[in-house]
């Protein structure tokens, strides 16, 4: 099976400080009123398709996109464990809002690490300020998990002498471009001259076309869609990183962030079926019997609670690992998301066992949960390819040592 690229201290040497803690509570906050919103209107934009521009404004406008950048560039810097704590507090209430933090994370993140001063200047606080929604393009069809085969097209347009005059002109198709149906800026993964390379292609440029999805088995308010380029161009300064680095370095750096905020989200999506499926337990009676004094309903809470338990603590060391620095705590990173993804998915599972009816409904958050966590199963790399990675990591530490 072939390999999603992931990031790494020895990938290559940045500019970029160790993050220093800040404990914005404001912003903490303000995610609480956000999810406490979601909770109440999450069921409708799953049902309707698609989260509505208004309440993706007012998640722009929060100042919880993007948060983790450095102050200088928009953000509020905030530290590793205090983005998961918020990633989860949405996530648990919904999926699709949680994708919003998530893409605009990666994109930025992949910026921070790798653009030059000129992009982290100009891109960097429009989409920490919301300006901007970002996505990411990089599934194709014959390129899921195996990102090394895309065959999307980079090329240079050959008007100009002058490289830094000179356009790029982009061709290829992606699929399931989370927020690809209103992003205005993607950073696409193609290959330049055959090496692979990353570059930022402005959404209303001639050539971009949008097909949105409906209906999909999960994530139905993320404003997903396929995305075809044909012959967009774009300035040469858009390229971001040199050829043959925008697959291991540009790519893999999004792909990191991506499973680190996947994987906070997935602890809020466990956690909440917990809840509902507990308080579902304590009150509903059943011959005049309470539904949680049967033994087996006590055994799926229990699993249940574990499972997001260890999800939680697996996320908060990945956390603490990453504080060191860009490109520490993949390893963690790794570990949690795929324990995480599979405890929102087992949560969610046994919650709508225990809610029986009342699980399947149209409204309910255990149900929607369920369809959303085989989508984390899938995204950010499988879970069998989240296996390999994590096995690898592990031969080439302990043979290593041998």
């Amino acid at each position: 099976m072939s390999r999603v690229p992931d990031s790494g201290p020895d990938a290559a040497t940045t500019d970029l400080p160790p993050m220093e803690p800040v404990e914005p509570v404001d912003l903490s906050r303000v995610a609480a009123d956000l999810a406490a919103n979601a909770h109440d209107c999450a069921s409708r934009w799953d049902q309707d398709g698609g989260l509505p521009d208004s309440v993706r404004k007012e998640f722009a406008a929060s100042g919880l996109l993007a948060a983790d950048l450095p102050e200088r560039y928009g953000g509020a810097g905030l530290h590793p464990l205090t983005l998961g704590e918020i990633t989860a507090r949405i996530g648990g209430e919904c999926s699709a809002l949680r994708g919003l933090l998530t893409v605009q994370g990666m994109v930025a993140a992949a910026l921070l690490r790798w653009g030059t001063e000129a992009q982290r200047a100009d891109w960097l606080p429009r989409l920490a300020g919301g300006e901007l929604t970002a996505g990411f393009a990089a599934t194709e069809q014959g390129a899921g998990s195996a990102l090394g085969s895309v065959e999307t097209r980079i090329e240079a347009s050959g008007r100009s002498d002058h490289q830094e005059r000179q356009e790029l002109v982009v061709s290829g198709h992606k699929r399931w471009v989370t927020f690809g149906a209103v992003a205005d800026v993607f950073l696409v993964l193609g290959t330049y001259e055959g090496r692979p390379a990353a570059v930022l292609v402005d959404a209303d440029r001639a050539g971009v076309e949008r097909e949105p999805v409906n209906g999909q088995l999960g994530m139905r308010a993320a404003r997903v869609a396929h995305l075809s380029f044909d012959g967009v161009r774009v300035p040469r300064r858009q390229l971001v990183a040199p050829p043959g680095l925008g697959l291991s370095h540009v790519a893999g750096t999004a792909l990191d962030h991506g499973r680190f905020t996947v994987a906070w989200g997935c602890v809020g999506m466990a956690e909440a079926c917990v809840e509902d499926a507990a308080t579902h337990a304590a009150v509903r009676r059943q011959g005049g019997t309470p539904l949680g004094d049967h033994q087996l309903v006590r055994s799926l809470l229990a699993r249940s609670a574990v499972d997001a338990a260890g999800a939680r603590e697996l996320a908060r060391r990945a956390a603490e690992a990453r504080a060191s620095g860009p490109g520490h705590g993949v390893s963690e990173t790794l570990m949690a998301k795929y324990a995480a993804a599979s405890a929102a998915a087992a949560c969610s599972r046994d919650a709508v066992q225990v809610l029986g009816s009342a699980g399947c409904a149209p409204g309910s958050r255990a149900g929607r949960h369920f369809r959303d966590a085989k989508v984390m199963e899938i995204i950010e790399g499988a879970q069998q390819v989240s296996e390999l990675h994590i096995a690898e990591r592990l031969l080439r530490r302990f043979g290593g040592a041998a």
